[in-house]
């Protein structure tokens, strides 16, 4: 086998069939694919780059490889054809039989710099003597144009380098970007999930450049751009990008917030995309080549502070990243000086470890999201446990709270009783006790067991409505007061009181059950303290309803009058308390003013809605 890489004059091998190369040239050829003179041959090297031999030269070169089989023909072996690349379209000619052509050899040029390509040699294309290999190329300037290494050799060790070559420059790159792909694809779900962690965000982000700028290694043609150099500019333009990302990411992860150097990375990031963007052919090679140098700079730059951020922080999954990304710093320095042909010799190794490197990046943040996890089942765990102690704690507050209330209820219902009792039944023994001693002689039987039912009527009716919900509400307002002026007109009548009731013929909106029980006691009680302390000698009892929703009482005399704020400061009237507190429950105001000849009482209640009774 023998490997045009080296030009050398003469090789032997082991195998029974086998190749010699003489010598290898290259000349610029026209566009219309003729073979230039001989006169223009120049002697080469390959691999070869023609921009160091004719700077800014875009076009057709044609290179002629002489060579000598060395083949049995009676065992069978054939020879057989390696192209490693063919910087960017091109078609390769056995003497004069065409073996291979590229799909397209105008703008848009076909892409065959990273496809390895094999035939096998039939004998009726070679001839006895010197052999020569024309191979044409069509390339554009600033994108490295011409050939790549040639192989000529027995057939199955030809196909055997073929594989291996294949596997590194096209499989291990498929692979990168399923991996990629995938891996980014479960870290933006998860970003999505939860929009705080942003280092998710970043590194899905990351990958999809990454994915954009490695699938120009498997691209066979520059669809979608109408020519090499804007798919040129836009696989530059995703490394910037893809740089960009990448130091957010391990920013973000590191949980470093350094605003100044974010905006100038974006702000540099802007500028070179920009520069892509409106380059023109005559500075493309420049521009190119400095949208991959900074870029490049930022990145090793990056993979080198973080580790020192790592020791810093101490932390776990920051020790693991840093280490991660100095194994990545290690192999990208050595594939870019082996790209810059300072290292010569080896194979590249960024295909492998681009693979490795991801998914020691994704592990890390595995382990990372692992760790989240697990603190939030513990966070959770814990809630649990804090939720079991309050609702413990709330079970014995509200335990205390029904007893409290339950306290509470029996002493309101014993104030209740102890007004009722005040305003219904010791209203009536006041009367029953003035009536007796107002009787010019001793009371009959009959006379003493009216009274005596009385009392048990008055008695009855405070345990009857202890529930004010049985209690049926006066059809009209004449109803609501006839018992209570029944009782009072005679006492009135014996005191020499004279008493004006005016009351509505109807009501415009009955009140309620509570409110005309309130209203009730409310008068007995004030009607009782005119008769007991006031001496009047004039009584006015009004009731009316300024508008639907409003009911108003006045009581007005003419006795000697009270001190109103001293007896309430003193809190000794029982009756006092007991008329406030009766229509504060059912939503009222009460208001009472006094001085000598002239005391007025003035209730007001807020009516529910209700129809109006007719």
């Amino acid at each position: 086998m023998l490997s045009a890489a080296h030009a050398q004059p003469s090789e032997t091998s082991t195998s029974s069939c086998n190749a010699t190369v003489l010598s290898v040239h290259a000349a610029q050829g026209g566009d219309d694919g003729k073979r230039p003179l001989n006169p223009q041959w120049q002697a080469v090297t390959l691999p070869d780059n023609w921009v160091d031999r004719w700077p800014g030269y875009s076009g057709t070169v044609w290179y002629r490889i002489d060579w000598k089989a060395n083949c049995d023909t009676a065992s069978g072996d054939m020879l057989a054809l390696l192209t490693h690349s063919i910087v960017m379209a091109g078609e390769i000619y056995v003497n004069d039989h065409l073996i291979w052509r590229d799909d397209s050899l105008t703008e848009p040029l076909s892409r065959s710099w990273n496809m390895p390509r094999y035939w096998r040699l039939s004998p009726s294309m070679l001839k006895d003597g010197v052999n020569s290999l024309w191979v044409r190329v069509v390339g554009v300037a600033g994108q490295t144009p011409g050939m790549g290494q040639v192989q000529l050799g027995e057939a199955q060790s030809i196909r055997e380098l073929h594989d291996d070559l294949w596997w590194r420059n096209r499989t291990l790159f498929f692979i990168n970007i399923v991996i990629s792909s995938v891996l980014g694809s479960l870290f933006f779900c998860l970003w999505l999930c939860n929009r705080k962690q942003s280092d998710y965000g970043w590194y899905a982000l990351m990958t999809l450049f990454w994915v954009l700028f490695i699938s120009n290694v498997l691209s066979t043609s520059p669809w979608p751009f109408p020519d090499t150099a804007s798919a040129a500019k836009a696989n530059a333009a995703a490394l910037v990008l893809y740089v960009a990302c990448f130091c957010m990411f391990t920013w973000r992860f590191g949980e470093q917030h350094m605003p100044y150097l974010e905006n100038g990375l974006w702000f540099v990031s802007f500028i070179l995309l920009i520069a892509l963007l409106v380059a023109p052919a005559t500075a493309l090679k420049e521009v190119l080549a400095f949208s991959i140098w900074l870029p490049t700079t930022f990145f090793f730059l990056n993979c080198l502070q973080f580790p020192i951020h790592a020791l810093r922080t101490r932390k776990l999954e920051h020790r693991l990243l840093a280490i991660a990304l100095l194994i990545f710093f290690g192999v990208a320095l050595y594939d870019f000086l082996h790209m810059l042909h300072i290292i010569t010799g080896g194979k590249p190794l960024t295909p492998i470890s681009s693979i490795a490197s991801m998914l020691c990046m994704s592990g890390v943040l595995g382990l990372r999201h692992a760790i989240n996890m697990q603190r939030i089942e513990r966070f959770n765990e814990e809630l649990e446990q804090g939720i079991d102690r309050a609702r413990t704690a709330l079970s014995a507050t509200i335990a205390r709270e029904h007893e409290l209330v339950l306290t509470n209820t029996r002493l309101q219902e014993r104030l209740q009783i102890s007004h009722d009792l005040h305003d219904g039944l010791g209203g009536t023994l006041v009367r029953m006790m003035a009536m007796v001693e107002q009787a010019d002689k001793p009371l009959q039987n009959q006379q003493f067991l009216s009274l005596l039912k009385l009392i048990r009527d008055d008695l009855r009716q405070t345990i009857d409505t202890g529930s004010s919900s049985g209690i049926k509400v006066p059809a009209t307002p004449g109803e609501w007061i006839a018992p209570l002026r029944h009782r009072f007109m005679q006492l009135f009548d014996d005191r020499d009181i004279e008493a004006t009731w005016s009351l509505p013929a109807q009501w415009q909106t009955p009140p309620n059950a509570l409110q005309c029980l309130a209203l009730t006691r409310l008068v007995e009680e004030a009607l009782i303290n005119i008769v007991k302390h006031s001496r009047a000698h004039h009584v006015q009892l009004r009731l009316w309803q300024p508008d639907a929703n409003e009911l108003k009482l006045l009581i007005e005399d003419d006795g000697v009058g009270f001190d109103v704020d001293a007896v309430r400061q003193a809190g000794i009237s029982i009756g006092m308390r007991s008329m406030h507190a009766r229509i504060a429950a059912v939503g009222g105001t009460l208001d009472v003013q006094s001085i000598p000849g002239h005391t007025i009482l003035i209730a007001t209640l807020q009516l529910p809605a209700a129809t109006p009774m007719t």
